[in-house]
C-alpha cells in the first residue's frame, strides 16, 4: 500500500521507517505467495501492474478489517486514515481544523484528479474536491457531500488586457470548463501557463501574467475578480465530499460530516460577498 501511494520504494520505506532492502524482500515474499509481480518500474517510479492493483484492493480490505476487529476491545491501534484534499481547498481546511485534528490524518492535497484517482484506488479515505462534468460520474455513489460554488475570472489588481491581442489565460490541467466558454464567445486568448499546481496558477495571476478562474468563495486577498464585460460567464464549481466505497468507520463519517460543513459554510460566505457588493 505504501508503495502504491508514494510511487517508490524508497519513499515508501522512509514512510514505514524500514530500510529498502527490507521492503523490497517483503514485496519479493509476498510476489512469490500471490505467483506474480505486483510492481513493474517505469520512467517516472513504481506503479502497479494488474495483478498489483487487484491485491492492492484485498490489502485495503484487510487492513479495514484489522481496525474493525482492533476497535472491538477499544483498542487506538488503528491505521491513519487518508485524507485527500483539493489544492485549493487545503488551505481552508487546514485552518479550519487545526494541528489537534489533522495530526491523526494523512492528508493528501494535490490536484482534484489525483484525489478522484486516489479515491477509486484505495489510496484516499475521504475526499473533499472539486468534480468538473465528464470527470465525476464514477465517484456519485461515494458523494455524502455536495455544493455549488460561483465561479469567477481572476486577475491582479493592477492587470490591463492590451488592447486587441488575445487575452493571456492560466489554466489548470483540465481546462475545458474555463476554454470552452471562451471558444463559444469567439474570443480571443491564448495559453500562456497551465500547471496542475493550484498555488503556481496563482502566482502567475498575481505576477500579472494572465487571467485564470477559481470558485468565488476561495479567492486569494491579494487578486480581484475580472469583471470585464467581453469574458463569458463560466460554469459553476461543483465541490464533492467522498467517502471510500465500503468503509464504514464511525470516525470517517464525522470528519466527512466535518468537511460537508466546511464547504457549507464557504457557501455561506459566498452569498454575504455577492449581496454586499
Amino acid at each position: 500500500m505504501a508503495i502504491a501511494e508514494t510511487g517508490s520504494m524508497s519513499k515508501a520505506a522512509e514512510r514505514l521507517s524500514l530500510s529498502q532492502p527490507a521492503v523490497s524482500a517483503q514485496i519479493k515474499r509476498l510476489q512469490g505467495l500471490i505467483g506474480g509481480e505486483l510492481f513493474t518500474r517505469t520512467a517516472s517510479g513504481t506503479a502497479l501492474t494488474e495483478l498489483g492493483k487487484l491485491a492492492l484492493q484485498q490489502a485495503r480490505r484487510i487492513i479495514d478489517a484489522n481496525d474493525q476487529l482492533l476497535r472491538l476491545g477499544g483498542s487506538d491501534r488503528f491505521s491513519v486514515h487518508r485524507l485527500g484534499v483539493s489544492q485549493i481547498l487545503a488551505q481552508p481546511v487546514f485552518d479550519e481544523f487545526g494541528k489537534e485534528s489533522l495530526s491523526d490524518l494523512f492528508v493528501s492535497a494535490e490536484h482534484s484528479s489525483e484525489i478522484r484517482r486516489g479515491l477509486l484506488e484505495g489510496f484516499v479515505d475521504v475526499a473533499c474536491l472539486f468534480l468538473r462534468e465528464n470527470f465525476g460520474q464514477e465517484l456519485e455513489d461515494l458523494v455524502s457531500g455536495d455544493f455549488q460554488f460561483e465561479t469567477s475570472w481572476v486577475k491582479s489588481r493592477d492587470f490591463v488586457a492590451r488592447p486587441g491581442a488575445p487575452i493571456p489565460i492560466i489554466t489548470p490541467p483540465e481546462d475545458n470548463w474555463m476554454i470552452g466558454p471562451l471558444d463559444r464567445s469567439g474570443i480571443a486568448y491564448r495559453i500562456v501557463l497551465r500547471s496542475s499546481d493550484s498555488a503556481v496558477r496563482v502566482s502567475a495571476v498575481r505576477a500579472g501574467l494572465g487571467l485564470t478562474a477559481m470558485p468565488s468563495a476561495l479567492i486569494a486577498p491579494d487578486v480581484v475578480r475580472s469583471r470585464d464585460y467581453y469574458l463569458p460567464k463560466l460554469p459553476p464549481s461543483r465541490a464533492v465530499v467522498c467517502i471510500r466505497e465500503g468503509l464504514v468507520d464511525p470516525d470517517v463519517k464525522q470528519l466527512a460530516k466535518r468537511l460537508s460543513a466546511l464547504l457549507a459554510n464557504l457557501n455561506v460566505r459566498q452569498d454575504s460577498r455577492r449581496e454586499s457588493m
